[in-house]
C-alpha cells in the first residue's frame, strides 16, 4: 500500500499541472466565445458581448486573461486569485438570487471554476509550468515554491 502512495505523491505535481492546464483552457475557452465569438459565441448565440458593457464584457477579458496565464502557469497564484473572485461574483451576483442550489440556478460551471482556481491559490502551479523557467523572481518563482514543497513532502 505504502507503495501506491509513494507513486501517487511522486505523480502529484504533474496531476496538479495538468488540472491546472485544463481548468485555465477552459477557463479561457469562456473569454475566447464572448469576446470574439469562436466557438460558440456568447452563450453559445454565435455573438460577442459589446465592448465596455458592465460586468459580462469585463468577466470575459478576465475570464481571456487570467484563464490563459493558468494554462500556461505564469503568475498562477494572482491569476487564480482574480479569476476565483470574478466567479464567486458571478454566483452570488446573477445565479444565487434565481435558486438557492446551483443545480437550480445554473450556477454550476461558476461555483466549480470560483473552487477549482481557490484550490490553485493554495497549491500554485504544479509541474509543466512556464512560471518555473524564471527563476525566484516575483510570482514567476512558482515553480521553485512547488520543487521545495514537493522536497519537504517526499
Amino acid at each position: 500500500m505504502n507503495s501506491l502512495a509513494s507513486r501517487l505523491n511522486q505523480a502529484q505535481p504533474y496531476a496538479l499541472g495538468l488540472f491546472r492546464i485544463v481548468v485555465g483552457l477552459l477557463f479561457a475557452c469562456h473569454g475566447v466565445a464572448s469576446l470574439f465569438g469562436w466557438i460558440g459565441g456568447a452563450a453559445g448565440s454565435g455573438g460577442t458581448i459589446p465592448s465596455g458593457t458592465w460586468p459580462g464584457w469585463y468577466a470575459a477579458v478576465i475570464q481571456l486573461v487570467a484563464g490563459g496565464l493558468v494554462l500556461l502557469g505564469l503568475g498562477t497564484r494572482g491569476a487564480a486569485f482574480i479569476a476565483s473572485g470574478s466567479m464567486a461574483y458571478a454566483y452570488f451576483d446573477v445565479h444565487q438570487s434565481q435558486a438557492l442550489f446551483p443545480l437550480q440556478n445554473g450556477g454550476e460551471s461558476a461555483a466549480l471554476f470560483a473552487w477549482a482556481f481557490l484550490l490553485l491559490v493554495f497549491t500554485g502551479p504544479g509541474a509543466l509550468a512556464l512560471g518555473g523557467l524564471f527563476g525566484a523572481r516575483g510570482t514567476a518563482g512558482e515553480g521553485s515554491e512547488e520543487k521545495r514543497a514537493t522536497t519537504v513532502a517526499a
